[in-house]
This record gives structure tokens, sequence and C-alpha cells, in this order.
């Protein structure tokens, strides 16, 4: 059972362009699978179908289909991120 605070940051990493189902699935155990199920228990209809949209054939969603030098999950102007919290400087 996953608590609020990690359904949280699984859809926001799920939402994010250069996050891939791997690095979800690294933090939290869920294959892409399951985090496509998180999603569609926890968004509104019209939030869901976006998303599917989005997601659907993205290559950066996916570390096999990634172009070589794309090799990070987060943008370079992201806080970091430890755990399941954003970082305070």
């Amino acid at each position: 059972m996953l608590k609020e605070e990690e359904i949280d940051r699984i859809i926001a990493m799920a939402w994010e362009d250069r996050t891939p189902f791997e690095a979800i699935k690294l933090q939290f155990g869920l294959s892409e699978d399951q985090v496509v199920e998180v999603m569609r228990k926890n968004l509104k209809g019209s939030s869901w179908k976006r998303w599917r949209v989005r997601v659907n054939g993205r290559k950066t969603k996916f570390s096999k289909l990634r172009e070589s030098e794309v090799d990070r999950f987060k943008c370079s102007r992201q806080r970091s991120i430890s755990g399941n919290k954003i970082s305070k400087r």
C-alpha cells in the first residue's frame, strides 16, 4: 500500500518528460503497468486521457528509446530531490 506522499511523487514523476518509467521502478518498485494503474486511479478522467496521449510513444519516458545524450532523469535546472522531498538549500 502506497502512502499519499508516495502517490503524489509517482504522479509528479510520471508527468515529467525526462523521468523514465525505469526511474520510478528504481525508486518505488512499480512497473510501467503499475504506474499506469496509479495514474488511472488518482487522476480525473480528462487528466488521465491527456497523460496517456502525452506519454504514448514519448521516447524520453523509456530508457531504451532515449537518445544517448539524454542521460539524466530530470531537467538540469530542477532542484535536487532526495527521497520524496524536495531539498531546501
